[in-house]
């Protein structure tokens, strides 16, 4: 086991909430301090608030990975006498780094709408707005017969040939590969100014546009040949569809029963509600934080009742003019995502070798309070 460094961390963190799914212009990424240092611990925040920052210098962290960005809109000064200067300056001195993960988070498979999901028992899910439709490369390599298994081997561990379910999808076929080593070559097979014709196969498999760099890095690394002679092609296929929120079944209930229900599964103290209490739900559409304009996605994929926070009171109306219902348990509910989040970068961690403890803020970040 070693101790990583923050690029590490973070590289492996955006193995599972990729920088390229957010939405355009969210603010995200390194907000707040530097990686290059050895990171011991990790602490997960829904919200960077002075009493966060308070808690992650008293347990001595290295990093926060937070979903809310503590910098939402450009600082034009960094005064120590407020309370966000103040916060500014807390975590520089204290050589605190912090990342911020907001829309990418929300749409990565296993992020915090399938979290929400999760804990309200949705099943059947599937996206309620896609975003983010995942893009293919076709790799053809060529490699003498001795080494086409090994090079096949690496292409899937890479993460190329995944097709559906299946992993390690290749095509291979026998030729002939013809080539002249230079003078200055210091060739695998053959001699220097002599035509050579090598039996080789010819491997061909598909690979998802965020890892051909490096697939083609392993790939040329695994190759037998001084210079591996390998095609690139562009292909329509499109692979995994992402999006906000999630949409999915539960067994049928009132939507008084499902509100009580959400305040139970959501861990909240009340829920506001639009709509017949003595409905009939069974199919829930959830979207984590503000989710307004896509009200409407619920709509017209049939969900009966539409699990969201921050609702306004016209988008209510309109909401409830065309049936459908609402729960609005509050922009809090996604604190899922400290629990979800410690629990998926443990198990990444743990796989890579890494030396590290990561755990879940304590603090409540949750504004409201009901009397």
């Amino acid at each position: 086991m070693k101790i990583p460094n923050g690029h590490e961390i973070i590289q492996l963190f955006e193995k599972f909430s990729p920088k390229e799914l957010a939405m355009e212009g969210d603010k995200i990424g390194l907000q707040i301090g530097r990686l290059n240092r050895k990171v011991e611990r990790v602490m997960i925040a829904l919200d960077v608030l002075e009493n966060v920052i308070d808690e992650a210098i008293e347990k001595d962290v290295q990093l926060i990975i937070a979903h809310h960005p503590p910098i939402f809109r450009p600082l034009k000064n960094i005064l120590t006498d407020t309370v966000q200067g103040r916060m500014m300056a807390k975590l520089i001195k204290s050589d605190i780094a912090v990342y911020a993960a907001h829309t990418n988070l929300d749409i990565a498979t296993g992020g915090v709408n399938d979290w929400l999901a999760e804990a309200l028992g949705l099943e059947e899910t599937e996206v309620l707005v896609p975003t983010f439709a995942e893009k293919y490369k076709k790799l053809v390599v060529f490699v003498p017969r001795s080494h086409a298994e090994q090079i096949r081997q690496v292409l899937g561990e890479a993460g190329a040939g995944f097709i559906g379910n299946y992993s390690h999808c290749s095509f291979s076929a026998e030729g002939t590969g013809r080539f002249m080593p230079g003078a200055e070559t210091h060739p695998f097979i053959g001699q220097s100014g002599k035509l050579e014709a090598v039996d080789e196969v010819r491997v061909e498999t598909i690979v998802p546009e965020p890892l051909l760099k490096k697939t083609l890095s392993m790939m040329i690394k695994a190759h037998p040949y001084e210079e591996v002679a390998y095609d690139v092609y562009p292909l329509d296929n499109k692979g995994e569809t992402l999006g906000l929120g999630r949409i999915g079944n539960i067994p049928e209930m009132t939507l008084k029963e499902f509100a009580e229900k959400v305040k139970t599964d959501l861990e909240v103290e009340a829920v506001r509600v639009v709509g017949d209490l003595t409905a009939k739900v069974n199919k829930v559409a959830v979207l984590g934080g503000d989710g307004n304009k896509y009200f409407s996605h619920a709509k017209f994929k049939g969900a009966d009742v539409y699990v969201t926070g921050d609702f306004y009171y016209h988008t209510a109306h309109d909401a409830m003019m065309q049936g459908l219902n609402i729960v609005d348990p509050g922009h809090n509910v996604e604190k899922v995502m400290k629990q979800g989040l410690t629990k998926t970068l443990q198990k990444m961690c743990h796989g890579a070798g890494y030396e590290v403890e990561i755990f879940p803020s304590e603090v409540n970040t949750d504004p409201f309070q009901f009397v």
